[in-house]
């Protein structure tokens, strides 16, 4: 057997401080739990550390988070305090520049009438202020500040046409002399004034179309729209009676302006009637301001200002009506008229009008152009779409010569009795 003495002696020389009685079994077993205590322990506390870093993690970065919205909403904050300000300065008067005096001193016109002799701001150049140009005003001191840049009204913005229209001359039957009329007096001076100069004559200025309602006025002012690039504008006649006095009058000057700011450009006047009736002595005030209206446009048209390369196309139903101002040379060079069309013109335009149908064979179109003699370009129009309309009730593929009778019956009747009865639609 071992010597119980030199093995704690060993043990003893191996640096224990405390070595368990080798005959005391029950605490050598406390020992063993012990121990597994502590590395449980240790993986617990591992575990929680564990967790603990991925807290942390998390934390960081919704502080990242954090940070990133204050600065945010720090931004959003000086913007609306930015915005608040720029909502709290004082107004500026707008003004007109009548005269300038010298470098510190301008005559102008503010907009609720009265004239001021104010000062400028030094920071607006001198070469910027001229005569007719708009300004703002220091509300207080009336002193210049800046410098508008010129605009347009949007009434007279929405007169200039943008869109391309989808009308050319080849889709216009009948009227082959009026479209060279037109294009005499409208395109060629736009598209070769060289033309003009080399044979020494100042192209027409303007030209009027006249004739029955529905004979294809407007209409070739579109293909003119079409054809040519120049800057279409369209007013109809009775949008420059204005509710105000003067309002007219200075619609037509910024129509023209506008004309000769997009120059080459097209003024289209539809209705002409409506403002250019015959002036008469015994007029009430409405009938003043239309005058007012009238005698602008007739100064806009052939004045003391350079027209520049603008030019004017008139539409009426009434040419009887018109005033002899606005109708003479100068103004109106060329009067066109735009009659109902004869039986060869008729047939073209049904032709064009069925171009896109399904045409039965039986269709004889010579027959139709002679039994809608008196019918203008509207009314074969209505013809060939309510032939459709037959053909389409009865749900068939093709337009026969039954439906275009039946059509033509209908709009002739309808035409009889508008002329017998004007008023019939009310009953």
């Amino acid at each position: 057997m071992c010597d119980t003495k030199d093995k704690t002696a060993d043990w003893k020389n191996y640096g224990f401080k405390h070595l368990p009685d080798p005959y005391d079994v029950q605490e050598m077993g406390q020992d063993v739990e012990f121990s597994k205590y502590l590395l449980d322990r240790m993986k617990q506390l591992e575990s929680r550390n564990s967790q603990l870093r991925e807290q942390c993690d998390q934390i960081e970065s919704e502080k990242r988070y954090v940070e990133t919205q204050k600065l945010k909403y720090e931004r959003e904050v000086r913007k609306l305090k930015s915005e608040i300000e720029r909502l709290k300065t004082v107004p500026l008067v707008v003004a007109t520049v009548l005269d300038v005096i010298d470098d510190n001193k301008v005559l102008i016109r503010s907009s609720t009438g009265p004239h001021f002799m104010v000062g400028v701001s030094q920071f607006i150049e001198n070469n910027q202020l001229v005569p007719g140009v708009r300004v703002a005003l220091n509300q207080q001191t009336l002193a210049i500040v800046d410098v508008l840049p010129s605009s347009d009204e949007p009434d007279v913005r929405a007169l200039e046409v943008q869109e391309t229209q989808d009308v050319s001359y080849e889709d216009i039957g009948g009227l082959d002399a009026q479209i060279q009329e037109l294009v005499e007096c409208v395109e060629l001076p736009i598209t070769r004034p060289e033309s003009f100069e080399k044979i020494g004559i100042t192209p027409p200025k303007g030209v009027l179309l006249y004739g029955p309602p529905g004979t294809g006025k407007t209409l070739l002012a579109k293909a003119v729209a079409h054809k040519t690039e120049a800057t279409f504008i369209r007013v109809v006649a009775s949008e420059l009676v204005q509710k105000y006095i003067g309002e007219g009058s200075k619609l037509v000057k910024e129509v023209f302006e506008m004309a000769r700011r997009k120059a080459p450009s097209i003024i289209f006047i539809d209705e002409l009637d409506a403002i250019a009736a015959t002036r008469l002595n015994d007029t009430n005030g409405a009938d003043r301001e239309v005058q007012r209206t009238l005698m602008q446009l007739l100064a806009e048209m052939d004045g003391f200002g350079n027209r520049g390369e603008v030019r004017i196309i008139g539409a009426t139903n009434r040419p009887d009506v018109l005033d002899p101002a606005i109708i003479r040379p100068g103004r109106f060079d060329r009067a066109v008229e735009v009659p109902l069309p004869d039986e060869g013109a008729r047939k073209t335009i049904i032709l064009i009008h069925t171009k896109g149908m399904s045409i039965s064979e039986d269709v004889d179109f010579d027959k139709l152009a002679s039994l809608s003699k008196g019918l203008s370009g509207a009314d074969l129009r209505a013809v060939a779409m309510e032939a459709g309309m037959f053909a389409v009730r009865e749900d068939r593929n093709c337009v026969t010569m039954d439906d275009f009778l039946a059509a033509l019956d209908k709009i002739t009747k309808s035409d009889e009795s508008k002329d017998k009865h004007p008023f019939f639609m009310f009953g």
